[in-house]
């Protein structure tokens, strides 16, 4: 009897978490995992060469999807840094083994300045591997299509965006097969998601649960712990504890 009641109490508390961080997140900032769905591929971007390409002819291996905009004070930086990290620890060989694509959000932005991103970083992180790790542009239309066929939900502050931070795990077919949250990255946790995209299997991360303890800090660059977020959930959790057995010991009283 004692092993049942553990076990509904560790049920209870990923289903609060999981209410919890859903009921955050029903606004208009977040990410809907979409695992399982496919992009549409027929969608023009004009890549950091200034030519205008579609994900069908981009997307021919394992793909790691990132959107950002290039004027982002937060965010973005520090997750094209943690992306560039794991590229560096990874023992996968970018341009051949997959290849990352990075896709501004803000119509705003230019081929010049995704070139301009792209040198950067691929110099810094890429090694010597910069066909691997390509940068786009596009139109507000072609981006709210992206975005929504993958879930990624941003809002507009004057001209800057709140937005969520995680990469996308894309298989050779288009499917979505993996979100990795947050801005830095295991190299276990990447690879198997550039194994699981060559596969086509789609696999759920509990990172979306653990995440949703943690706020971004925008003055150390980091993500830290929320206590707020976590006290509330946990009291949450303990009433719904409390409800629980409340209901379970009648029952027993009633046996006897």
């Amino acid at each position: 009897m004692k092993r049942k009641i553990i076990l509904i109490i560790m049920f209870l508390f990923v289903i609060t978490i999981q209410s919890h961080a859903q009921i955050d997140q029903s606004g208009d900032v977040g990410i809907t995992e979409h695992l399982g769905d496919k992009i549409p591929l027929d969608l023009k971007f004009v890549n950091d060469k200034f030519d205008t390409v579609t994900l069908s002819k981009l997307i021919t291996k394992p793909t790691i999807l990132s959107f950002v905009y290039f004027d982002c004070p937060g965010l973005c930086s520090p997750l094209l840094e943690g992306l560039g990290s794991v590229i560096q620890k990874t023992d996968l060989e970018l341009g051949k083994d997959y290849q990352v694509i990075t896709i501004s959000f803000n119509y705003r932005d230019t081929p010049q300045k995704a070139k301009e991103k792209k040198e950067r970083f691929t110099q810094r992180y890429s090694k010597g591997k910069s066909d691997g790790w390509i940068f786009l542009t596009t139109d507000s239309l072609t981006i709210t299509k992206i975005t929504g066929a993958t879930g990624f939900k941003t809002k507009a502050v004057g001209l800057d965006f709140v937005h969520p931070s995680a990469i996308i795990a894309i298989s050779p077919q288009g499917m979505i097969t993996r979100y990795l949250y947050g801005i830095s990255f295991l190299p276990i946790d990447f690879k198997m998601a550039i194994i699981e995209a060559n596969k086509e299997q789609p696999r759920p991360t509990i990172q979306k649960i653990l995440m949703f303890c943690y706020s971004y800090d925008q003055d150390n660059k980091r993500f830290s712990l929320d206590i707020t977020k976590v006290a509330g959930t946990l009291i949450i959790f303990f009433i719904v504890v409390f409800v629980v057995i409340f209901l379970i010991k009648p029952k027993r009283k009633n046996k006897n």
